[in-house]
């Protein structure tokens, strides 16, 4: 899926992604490939990614909203 993570002063991550898990008001959640539609708020945590070549990378969050379009992408919106 095509992935942004964005903060209000830079790009933390901006690509393919094979999977992202972060924690959400309604709990921890994975969103993969072709997930359906979804817009929910993060909670405190840390956000996981892997890449399209299996690479983790991990990102801290106060808070914010995942959005999961149509079309096999997501943004994702953290305060820090």
């Amino acid at each position: 899926m095509k992935l942004g993570i964005y903060s209000l002063k830079k790009i933390l991550f901006q690509g393919e992604a094979r999977e992202l898990n972060c924690k959400t008001t309604s709990g921890e959640i994975t969103i993969l490939d072709h997930h359906l539609p979804l817009i929910t708020m993060l909670e405190k945590g840390r956000l996981k990614v892997i890449d399209e070549k299996g690479k983790e990378q991990f990102f801290e969050a106060v808070g914010g909203f995942v959005e999961v379009q149509p079309g096999n992408s997501a943004r994702v919106i953290v305060e820090k």
